[in-house]
């Protein structure tokens, strides 16, 4: 009853014209950030970010998140009008969209897509209204061996769930552990890596890697790509709005198996693509006729969209609860949090209630009006598609220059910034994943000052790990999974050879 109480004050809190606002405004550019192709929601998130700066942090994350909701229904645009995915994660709803939109029945197939995510989001944000405060409650007992546990088995479940090879995976992840040791040792207080240069004091700026390593990298790729779209009109009004939702009840099933199989790989780092694609393939699985998928089977639009908002959402589960983020967009506003001087974990729920609750509050409503302004909206956001890209690209690197600039008002984070970007578009070429790399670069000081800490106090024994029930359950899982994955590996690569 005490968190219903304080789930109403944070109604009480969103509910003021600024963040109401703030609200219309993110979905909105959110919106065209998942239309835009690759651009994305981490990326519009992280270009974004130093725009919030000055506001306080309730209405900064309204935004954020906001904006985060948007780009979710926003890459169902242009997978059922273009056939071109705005997002990973809408890869799959292309498979029966399009087909859909090219017999005439767009209007169904969006409204179908939107009310999908709009469910999906609802369930996710359910269970973290009532699983978050419980797991921050638990985590109240933590101290450095439990912590650093919890990163460990981060860590080890980004490289047992990655789709990519795991050595490219081992290989981000170094990577932003170097770059999170550059700057000041915060136990030891020495300087690592600054090669005598003042500017790398304060290390990598979180902000500054990730604007450059999504946003500029992104510009570069969809240059070179050189998109050209070509899609299908859509009319959505109130008669196919209406006739599409009287049809939801026969498909309730496939849309609470789609959000629960989001709402797993959401809080595990599996995320909103494998969700999407899991979600087809058990909607297809389960469905009286699945010779109709891909041809145009409303399911197949439902269950991905339903699977990628509930992971999506519930993604931030984690990192409300334990400071741990389930999603490179949940890394993305993970960061946000620290630079407001929130610091996400167990005492978020303790000493910001507030904030928390009026972030759970908005995320009810943020859904919400997703839903009213991308069903009013279509027409307008698939029209910035025909809009040349000589014109929006020049737009975007504007703001991702800006936005490196104000984090420490230095050029040099401009030219930093186009390093990462560099360093993104060479990772995309390679296939080498980004998510682990920042991952690293935002928990790598975390669980290097856990650690270090665990050893001061066990005088360098590495058996603090398994002192008690709960830190040694934590590393006996990371460690099997870890030793899973690569047993997996190993037997899929023999399997390979004898074939």
């Amino acid at each position: 009853m005490e968190d219903l109480s304080l789930l109403m004050n944070g109604f009480a809190t969103v509910l003021s014209w600024q963040n109401i606002g703030l609200m219309a405004i993110g979905i909105l550019l959110g919106i065209v950030v998942g239309v835009l192709p690759g651009l994305g929601g981490p990326n519009g998130v992280a270009i974004l970010l130093p725009l919030t700066f000055t506001m306080n942090p309730t209405s900064a994350i309204i935004l954020l998140s906001c904006i985060y909701w948007g780009a979710l229904f926003g890459g169902a645009i242009t997978s059922v009008l273009f056939n071109i995915p705005g997002e990973a994660w809408s890869v799959a709803t292309t498979f029966d969209g399009y087909p859909m939109a090219q017999r005439g029945q767009a209007g169904e197939a969006l409204t179908s897509a939107f009310t999908g995510s709009f469910i999906g989001a609802l369930v996710g944000v359910l269970m973290i209204t009532f699983l978050a405060p419980l797991v921050a409650k638990f985590a109240l007992r933590f101290g450095p061996p439990e912590f650093f546990a919890v990163y460990f088995l981060t860590f080890c479940s980004f490289v047992g769930m990655g789709k990519e090879p795991k050595a490219k995976i081992v290989i981000s992840m170094c990577i932003g552990f170097v770059l999170a040791a550059v700057g000041m040792d915060t136990i030891s207080g020495q300087l690592r890596m600054t090669f005598g240069l003042p500017v790398l004091l304060r290390g990598f700026d979180f902000l500054v890697a990730v604007i450059g390593l999504f946003g500029i990298s992104e510009i570069l790729m969809t240059m070179e790509e050189g998109l050209a779209f070509k899609g299908k009109h859509a009319a959505i009004d109130l008669k196919v709005v209406l006739k599409t939702w009287a049809g939801m009840p026969r498909f309730f099933m496939t849309l609470m198996r789609s959000s629960a199989i989001g709402c797993w790989l959401g809080i595990t780092p599996g995320g909103a693509t494998a969700a999407s694609f899991m979600g087809y393939g058990v909607a297809k699985k389960f469905s009286r006729n699945p010779d109709s998928f891909g041809k145009g089977n409303v399911e197949g639009v439902l269950a991905p969209e339903t699977a990628a908002h509930a992971a999506g959402t519930s993604a931030l589960l984690p990192m409300l609860a334990l400071g741990i983020p389930g999603s490179a967009t949940a890394a993305v506003l993970l960061g946000g949090l620290m630079i407001w001087g929130l610091q996400p974990g167990p005492l978020l729920f303790v000493e910001q209630k507030d904030f928390v609750w009026g972030l759970i509050a908005s995320m009810y409503l943020g859904n919400l009006a997703g839903l009213i302004i991308v069903l009013a909206s279509v027409p307008l956001f698939a029209a910035i598609l025909r809009i040349p890209f000589s014109i929006i690209a020049p737009a975007i690197l504007v703001i991702c220059a800006i936005g490196a600039f104000t984090v420490h008002n230095a050029q040099f984070d401009i030219w930093l910034m186009l390093i990462f970007g560099i360093i993104g578009y060479v990772f995309k070429k390679l296939d080498y994943p980004l998510a682990p790399l920042v991952l690293a670069l935002v928990l790598g000081d975390r669980a290097e000052d856990a650690f270090r800490q665990s050893m001061l106090a066990s005088k360098g024994g590495l058996g603090i790990f398994w002192n008690n029930g709960l830190v040694g359950t934590i590393m006996t899982l990371a460690v099997a999974g870890l030793a899973w994955s690569v047993i997996g590996g190993l037997r899929e690569r023999y399997r390979l050879r004898a074939a």
